[in-house]
């Protein structure tokens, strides 16, 4: 496993007497740890995290690109699945067993925030496990406005369109924002609409990264699911519900995600020219 000051524990779950090894008990002060929620069912692409990618499971591809990101203290992946966890420890990297009743990505990290006995003011980034070939600069992009502002709470990452196409694809979700950069809303729909066809815009496509104090993501995680949230399925959403500001960074990186089986010829073919 990765180097990693702590102690290697046993958890007990209630189906019975099974034994799932994790680390806790990290021990630094104001740490930038990324964690990488990663489940093997899915509707659309079943086992997606273990499919290879040029050579190399997917979430060994996005633990190495978080790797790379100069501000990540630690990199985490929290599954609730040990053929996950098993492939994590095989190449070398650090997880943790989490339940398999998390309601979202979100939560399952803030499970995992709890297991490694994080700090209040630690920060914990999300990481996309279907995004292999991001750019670790928009990381330290991210998490760069919380050293300018003590209050932020919450970051993420947009990047402005270019392929038209994603305006109106649902599968691309939309973001709009306020002139200090703190989101207004997240649609799967096409935000802002222009009513005069003359009317130029910009777009911008959410990349679907978070960062959080600790603190925060705790209470995030005891609110209830949101209207808008349950409509669009962006849990993102939950936190504009209930009166909370995202701050969004703007990047110039884009980061195209593997949806489907399909998907991985093309993201196959940026690794190659990369």
């Amino acid at each position: 496993m990765g180097k990693l000051s702590g102690q290697r524990l046993e958890i007990h779950h209630d189906k019975g007497k099974s034994q799932i090894p994790v680390y806790t008990n990290l021990s630094e002060t104001d740490m930038t740890i990324a964690v990488i929620p990663s489940r093997y069912g899915s509707s659309r692409f079943e086992g997606k995290p273990l499919a290879l990618v040029y050579g190399k499971p997917m979430i060994q591809r996005v633990y190495e690109q978080t790797q790379k990101s100069k501000a990540v203290s630690k990199t985490i992946v929290a599954t609730d699945d040990e053929r996950i966890f098993k492939t994590v420890e095989h190449f070398g990297g650090i997880a943790v067993m989490t339940s398999d009743e998390c309601r979202s990505g979100t939560d399952r990290v803030a499970q995992a925030a709890d297991i490694l006995n994080l700090g209040a003011d630690d920060i914990i980034v999300n990481i996309q496990g279907d995004q292999p070939v991001f750019n670790p600069l928009t990381i330290d992009e991210m998490i760069s406005p919380f050293s300018h502002d003590p209050a932020l709470v919450m970051s993420t990452l947009a990047f402005k369109i270019k392929d038209e196409r994603e305006i109106t694809d649902p599968k691309d979700v939309k973001v709009t924002f306020d002139n200090n950069g703190f989101a207004l809303y997240f649609s799967r729909a096409q935000i802002p609409y222009p009513r005069d066809l003359e009317t130029k815009a910009d777009f911008y496509k959410h990349l679907g990264f978070y960062a959080y104090k600790k603190s925060f993501l705790d209470t995030l995680v005891t609110l209830p699911t949101g209207t808008c949230e349950h409509i669009e399925k962006l849990e993102q959403l939950r936190v504009l519900e209930f009166g909370y500001r995202i701050k969004v960074v703007i990047t110039q990186y884009d980061s195209p995600e593997i949806d489907l089986p399909c998907d991985i010829k093309r993201i196959e073919a940026k690794l190659l020219h990369s």
